[in-house]
């Protein structure tokens, strides 16, 4: 049996795609279940049971010997959130109980972290565990995200595998109820189809034109792979970067979702809201030789080739993943 948290979620909904689709319907979806939008992305999906979040603790003191693996990709994820005790009750503590109950009985753990720890990155993007305490993310949610790193990587139990991820800038399918917080392709598509034009945002560096701000963008079907290929593979338990490697400017990404219109580029420039201007995050690039090492060998899509399956796909048809 294989629980996964968050599984109305955007990433976690393409993962139980993803174990469907290699046979695995014993699967425990774990959320609030309280936003009709995200339930869809659990329609035509195949699991055994759903449990409320709250619940999963005592939940699992009940069944954990019929669990084969856990996924914990449930978090709050809104980066302009700045409930800190909210997100420590939802992104730390819940985490450290799920933690705390994979060691307690041998469950092996992937959970997900977040390239948002890296901060501005002064300190690189590289994931080895050194640099974990040294890191100082730019909002709240990073914030957030750390200190459970802090905490995996300092702990002498721990399950018997556990590895977590920190992903990148994921976009894809099942993201439609995220609003503020969904990718910028899923913006920049709806964008187009009601104006015919395409807002980024403007750089507020002398050292970065505008739409040169460079991220790594990290297709959800990547991202899912990666997730199984750690339940399926005894690698070295750890912190792993999830992302291409490669750093893609704004831009880019816009000519790509132009291009999936066959429609020529018409980009205009905004200022980026006030209250995210300090917290904004100008590069980000994934050191993935861990990963590498670890034994995955897969090419990545390529941002054109993830922004053309996503819109043609997805987008243009109204389809989950």
């Amino acid at each position: 049996m294989i629980i996964v948290t968050g599984a109305a979620g955007f990433i976690a909904s393409a993962l139980v795609n993803k174990l469907n689709n290699k046979g695995f319907a014993d699967i425990v979806v774990v959320d609030d279940f309280s936003n009709p939008l995200k339930m869809k992305n659990l329609e035509n999906k195949s699991f055994r049971l759903r449990v409320h979040r709250d619940d999963l603790p005592q939940w699992i003191e009940k069944n954990h010997m019929f669990v084969d693996f856990v996924f914990h990709l449930g978090a709050r994820t809104d980066t302009a959130e700045f409930d800190m005790e909210l997100l420590n009750k939802l992104n730390l503590n819940y985490s450290k109980t799920v933690w705390n109950l994979c060691t307690k009985y041998s469950l092996p753990l992937v959970y997900a972290s977040s390239a948002a720890t890296y901060g501005s990155g002064e300190f690189g993007y590289i994931d080895n565990h050194e640099i974990v305490e040294q890191l100082k993310p730019l909002n709240p949610y990073g914030i957030s995200k750390n200190e459970f790193d802090k905490f995996t990587t300092t702990q002498i139990k721990t399950p018997p595998l556990w590895a977590g991820l920190k992903f990148f800038n994921v976009y894809g399918p099942n993201e439609y109820h995220k609003g503020r917080m969904a990718s910028v392709v899923f913006h920049a598509y709806h964008q187009i189809v009601q104006t015919g034009k395409l807002k980024l945002f403007r750089s507020h560096r002398d050292d970065f034109k505008d739409g040169m701000q460079l991220r790594d963008f990290v297709y959800v079907k990547d991202v899912v792979n990666v997730c199984y290929f750690f339940m399926n593979h005894q690698t070295v338990s750890g912190l792993y970067n999830l992302g291409t490697g490669e750093a893609r400017a704004f831009l880019d990404l816009g000519n790509a979702v132009f291009d999936a219109f066959n429609k020529p580029a018409l980009i205009e420039f905004i200022d980026i809201p006030q209250d995210i201007r300090d917290k904004y995050q100008y590069f980000t690039q994934a050191e993935m030789q861990k990963l590498s090492d670890a034994g995955y060998n897969v090419s990545f899509y390529s941002l054109e080739e993830g922004v053309l399956d996503y819109v043609g796909s997805y987008l243009k048809e109204g389809l989950y993943y």
